[in-house]
C-alpha cells in the first residue's frame, strides 16, 4: 500500500477526504513498522490539539476495514500499519520494540497437509513471529 493507492480507496469507498485521514494515512506511508493508536494521537495532536483518540482510533478502524491498514497484537495492545503490497502470499517477522516487520516467505500451512475435516473450511490464516530486530536485540529490554 502507498499514500495515493489508501486515499483513491478511500473516496472509492464513498468516505470523505479530510486533513486528518490524510495526515494519518501519511503518517503509515512514512512509518515501516507497527504503530498503536497512542502513537498516531501523537503524531496528530502536533497540527490537531482538540483531536480525539475516538476519532483516531475510528479512523485507525476504518482503515483495517477498508485493508488499508492491517492489525497485530503486540504485548497486549493492538498495532497498526499499512496493508503489505507484496502480491504473493507471507507471513510476518515483528520487532517487539521498534515494530519494525520482515517478510516470511515460507507458510507453515504449507507443511500441515490437510488436517482439517470436511466440518471445518480454512478462509485465511496469519503467522507472525515475535523478537528483536539487529538493531533492537542489544537494548536492555530486549535481553530480559
Amino acid at each position: 500500500m502507498n499514500l495515493e493507492k489508501a486515499l483513491d480507496r478511500l473516496k472509492e469507498q464513498g468516505y470523505k477526504y479530510t486533513g486528518k485521514r490524510e495526515m494519518i494515512v501519511s503518517l503509515f506511508a512514512e512509518e515501516k513498522r507497527y504503530l498503536s493508536a497512542k502513537d498516531v494521537l501523537t503524531h496528530m495532536q502536533k497540527e490537531y490539539p482538540g483531536v480525539s483518540f475516538d476519532t483516531v482510533y475510528r479512523n485507525l478502524s476504518l482503515f483495517t476495514d477498508l485493508e488499508i491498514l492491517e492489525t497485530t497484537e503486540l504485548e497486549g495492545e493492538k498495532k497498526f500499519r499499512f496493508s503489505c503490497s507484496t502480491p504473493h502470499h507471507h507471513h510476518h517477522l515483528i520487532c517487539m520494540e521498534c515494530g519494525k516487520t520482515k517478510h516470511i516467505h515460507a507458510c507453515p500451512m504449507e507443511h500441515l497437509g490437510t488436517p482439517f475435516d470436511e466440518e471445518f473450511s480454512v478462509t485465511g490464516h496469519k503467522f507472525e513471529v515475535y523478537g528483536y530486530c539487529a538493531d533492537c536485540k542489544n537494548n536492555s529490554k530486549a535481553n530480559v
